[in-house]
């Protein structure tokens, strides 16, 4: 069997809904016959409650005037249909001349083009007469809620507007008269096409029997549109007694009954006073006693190391349904943030992700069973526990690694405010996420860790031996990839990892045929992108062989941008975008792409090798006297990167201090005996002439050998 992606858990996938569109971008050099590339939401926009609008990065692109988030609010609700100018221009300036009101409608409009920034030209067309926003590149709440599927398979409506909250542009009343009435009709729309998907999905899951917890989920969110809606009301009470919460379903009743009667002066119908009756009478079943429920994470039972059978040649890492443990409100939130992390880590292609939908815990059943394990085969689980304090949420979460009893190998506590749910991908998952790749990368990457993942289990063992930056272990970790690609031709990791040697082979000196080099990591780089297009690292690996070996920038800086579209969690991808940023001399941006690096993964195991990377930003800024700080270090803790020396020494030479800089000069040499201030000149990828003078004078003035 290939050592690829296979089997129906293999991968999360959110058909149906704004968050698994195709889309073409249609710039650059794409690989030959691959013209589609998945790529996840450029922007996240929330109508329901305060407006807002963030990148994909977490970066605010919301317009600061009323007007301007007037046009994006008309533009989202228009669903990707054309909108007139004109139309826009006496839909907010109803009381001015058409010519003024058309000139007032382009300032809002250059501001809010002005608040997306880069995104702008992708996200909005406009020609004289119409404008549209492309709303497949978009997640916006009120659509998503309105959706034919608007959730995850097995998932439900219920979850996701129990997070979408709040009226719909509450706070942008008052931007003209005409405004006014035309949101008035679209909060009416809005209101009651949700209300009957939310009656079609309740009766659906009541006729095929659904989990009482997900009914109940449904129906209060109906009852909260409609506090007098006497079927959710019912549909609420029966799941409560099939729950065992026979006190709160009869509560319910009370609170039905005194809505009727305050809004409507009525009393409840026959059937619901039945129903009343009976759950009174019914004994039900034995109330769960929540007392016994951890409020943290969860403890596992201890798992043998025989439990799971070799059966695969991929990882398997779950994730499981995360715990809530106050409020229900937090059951969908724990769930939804259990499916986005899982979401979050299938864009890793080294592994396999199960999703939390295959790993759903037993009603009332706070540990992890040792059948389920079995079953599943899996390698690492996550789990995960959030409870309210106030105005905070506290998520718990940890990750175990299975292949012994099941040992904690990471954990993290997170602090969340409740106004900042808004930014919950950004705060928690991306966290989550970019710390929990490098760690099981670094265990499964150690000597005699297991022997049955093929090709990949060869490209696990070779990653380390390339950070060593050791000759040797280098050229061993060259051996174990050219291994994986015989055992899997169509591995696309192992593939985009021979690129990535490749590159590092000829940047320390060490290739004999440079040119052969070059073309062995093109083609490597390319057959990846060919196997899977939607590889994030693989199309990073490539656009840091455009960059560092070819010159290409322009081809770099775009399959960098496409690489973290799909992936914004690649910490290592972040990081190789540095070299490219400062190669073209736009060292601010390096610097701000290496700190979203150390933000995703502060604790990566192999942080050393791309330390020097800060020594090489300060050097491109011209802050010498930072680069020699960090670069000393940064050669001290990797004394075998040759090209770590290199800006330390430039530093040392602008500074005046070449006496200091011999030493690393002799080290250097050792490393590379050819190197020369003048063949570097010619070889290292600068873009313009004024940085790599500068560089080669502080190499020159430091005592390296000029040719």
């Amino acid at each position: 069997m290939p050592d690829q992606m296979s089997g129906a858990e293999s991968r999360v996938r959110f058909h149906g809904t704004q968050e698994d569109k195709v889309v073409p971008l249609g710039r650059g050099r794409a690989p030959e016959g691959n013209s589609l590339w998945v790529a996840r939401p450029l922007v996240r926009i929330h109508l329901l409650g305060s407006m807002r609008a963030t990148t994909y990065l977490g970066e605010d692109i919301l317009p600061r005037g009323r007007k301007a988030r007037a046009i994006l609010a008309c533009l989202c609700l228009a669903a990707g249909e054309r909108i007139p100018r004109a139309r826009l221009a006496t839909l907010l300036w109803d009381r001015v001349p058409d010519e003024q009101a058309r000139k007032s409608f382009r300032q809002s409009l250059r501001e809010l083009m002005g608040a997306m920034g880069s995104l702008a030209t992708e996200l909005i067309s406009a020609n004289r007469e119409t404008i549209r926003l492309d709303t497949n590149l978009c997640w916006i709440d009120a659509l998503a809620l309105l959706a034919p599927q608007a959730s995850a398979p097995n998932s439900l409506r219920s979850d996701l507007a129990a997070l979408c909250t709040g009226e719909l542009l509450e706070e942008l009343e008052g931007a003209s008269p005409s405004f006014d009435q035309w949101l008035q009709g679209e909060r009416t729309r809005f209101t009651e096409r949700l209300r009957t998907l939310l009656e079609f999905e309740l009766a659906q899951m009541t006729q095929l029997g659904h989990d009482a917890s997900k009914r109940a989920g449904v129906a209060r969110q109906l009852i909260a549109f409609d506090p007098t809606h006497e079927g959710a009301s019912r549909a609420l009470m029966r799941a409560l007694s099939d729950m065992g919460e026979r006190a709160q379903a009869v509560q319910e009743y009370e609170r039905c009954r005194s809505a009727l009667k305050l809004r409507l002066d009525v009393q409840p119908s026959r059937e619901t006073e039945a129903l009343h009756q009976a759950i009174r009478t019914y004994a039900g079943r034995r109330k769960l006693d929540t007392s016994a429920l951890p409020s943290t994470v969860p403890q596992h039972r201890s798992l043998k190391a025989d439990l799971r059978k070799p059966a695969s040649n991929r990882l398997r890492v779950g994730v499981l349904p995360f715990l809530a443990m106050r409020s229900p409100r937090e059951e969908g939130l724990a769930f939804s943030l259990s499916q986005e992390i899982a979401a979050a880590l299938a864009r890793f292609r080294w592994f396999d992700v199960i999703a939390p939908v295959a790993l759903s815990r037993k009603p009332f059943e706070p540990v992890v069973t040792e059948d389920m394990l079995k079953r599943k085969q899996l390698d690492y689980v996550l789990d995960g526990a959030i409870s309210g304090a106030g105005e905070y949420l506290q998520i718990n979460v940890r990750l175990l690694d299975l292949s012994h009893d099941a040992r904690p190998v990471w954990s993290d506590r997170i602090k969340l405010p409740l106004k900042a749910l808004h930014s919950l991908d950004e705060l928690v998952t991306a966290r989550v996420v970019g710390q929990i790749d490098p760690v099981i990368l670094f265990i499964e990457g150690q000597p005699k860790r297991r022997e049955r993942y093929g090709a990949t289990g060869l490209l696990l063992l070779a990653i380390p031996l390339m950070y060593s930056m050791e000759r040797k272990k280098y050229e061993e970790a060259g051996d174990l990839i050219t291994q994986a690609l015989a055992i899997d031709p169509q591995n696309a990791m192992a593939a985009a990892w021979a690129a990535y040697w490749q590159v590092f082979y000829v940047g320390q000196g060490w290739a004999k045929d440079v040119d052969k080099a070059m073309k062995t990591a093109q083609d490597h780089a390319l057959k990846a992108i060919r196997i899977d297009p939607e590889n994030g690292e693989a199309l990073g690996i490539y656009a840091h062989v455009c960059s560092f070996l070819e010159k290409d920038f322009d081809t770099a800086i775009l399959y960098f941008d496409r690489a973290l579209r799909l992936n914004p969690n690649l910490a290592y991808i972040w990081a190789w975008s540095v070299p490219t940023y400062c190669y073209v001399g736009n060292a601010d941006d390096a610097l701000a792409r290496l700190e979203r690096y150390r933000d995703l993964a502060p604790f990566d195991p192999y942080f050393l090798l791309f330390e020097s990377m800060y020594t090489m930003v300060y050097v491109f800024k011209g802050d010498y006297e930072r680069a020699a700080v960090v670069g000393r270090r940064s050669v001290k803790n990797n004394p075998q990167f040759s090209n770590g020396y290199k800006p330390l020494i430039a530093a040392l030479g602008h500074l005046g201090r070449r006496d200091e800089a011999q030493p690393h000069v002799d080290k250097l040499l050792s490393l590379e005996p050819n190197f020369t201030v003048e063949r570097f000149g010619q070889t290292y990828p600068f873009k313009h002439a004024s940085d790599r003078e500068r560089y080669m004078m502080g190499l020159r003035l430091a005592g390296a050998p000029e040719r």
